[in-house]
């Protein structure tokens, strides 16, 4: 996994940059490490720290916004789904044919975001074609309504098929505009290797040296694991969950 790959790596760049640290300071003059040399060291790795610390906490923020955000369309999309079965179903038996459509296409979508799930039947390749929303628009609207209540209830229902199409693209787009974290993080594991071989000039080596470093070195790689798996919200130990999908499916399944 991406994730865990980042942490180790996020995780280990400090601790060199101590060993760095420690290695150069072995081979510096005394006269390079007084008092004023140790102040100027600790402004600069002051400064450098705090600006890594914002862009790992921007990170987290600008990804659990992202996670949010398709989870909470994700829900808007499934109660849109129980909206228009309810809404067919209120129409008629003739929409029998058009709720079994939504169904298939319902799984296939499900099974796309939860590939290791099972969803029910998904029906025939061509359910989980481009077209998929504008077959079922047309299946609606070529619908003859015989009074104003299959009238009403055909208009909502081709108000909700367009709210679904419109909710779904977006969901894809904003699954793909995720920032690009890999230079970001380049950038924050070379500044965490100059921070930690800074801080190990201050003081010689030892066991109660390596414990302190080793604590802001797991935050730093457990910020770099939240942001990345944040930022991918179906894949992943913080992945959206599918329990309302199945939920879903079920509640369609017991009303056919």
């Amino acid at each position: 996994m991406l994730s865990v790959g980042l942490f180790v790596l996020a995780f280990l760049c400090p601790l060199l940059g101590a060993a760095i640290g420690s290695a150069v300071r072995r081979r510096l003059p005394q006269h390079h490490l007084d008092r004023d040399v140790i102040d100027v060291i600790k402004l600069a790795m002051g400064l450098m720290a705090t600006v890594v610390a914002l862009t790992l906490g921007l990170l987290i923020s600008s990804a659990h916004s992202h996670h949010a955000m398709i989870e909470g369309e994700y829900k808007k999309i499934m109660a849109s789904i129980v909206d228009l079965d309810q809404y067919l179903l209120a129409y008629g038996p003739e929409t029998q044919p058009l709720r079994t459509h939504v169904r298939h296409v319902a799984a296939h979508t499900f099974k796309r975001r939860w590939p290791d799930e099972d969803f029910g039947p998904t029906g025939p390749p061509s359910e989980d074609g481009p077209n998929r929303f504008i077959d079922g628009q047309r299946q609606l609207a070529q619908l003859q309504p015989a009074n104003e209540a299959q009238r009403w209830f055909q208009r909502q229902a081709l108000q909700i098929s367009v709210e679904l199409a419109n909710l779904h693209w977006l969901v894809v787009s904003q699954q793909t505009a995720t920032a690009p974290l890999v230079p970001i993080f380049i950038l924050i594991f070379f500044s965490a290797i100059a921070i930690f071989a800074g801080f190990s000039l201050y003081a010689p080596p030892n066991a109660t040296l390596l414990a302190i470093l080793v604590l802001p070195a797991l935050a730093i790689a457990g910020a770099t694991f939240l942001v990345v798996e944040l930022n991918n919200p179906f894949s992943g130990l913080l992945k959206i969950s599918s329990q309302g999908a199945h939920g879903l499916m079920q509640t369609l399944a017991r009303s056919f």
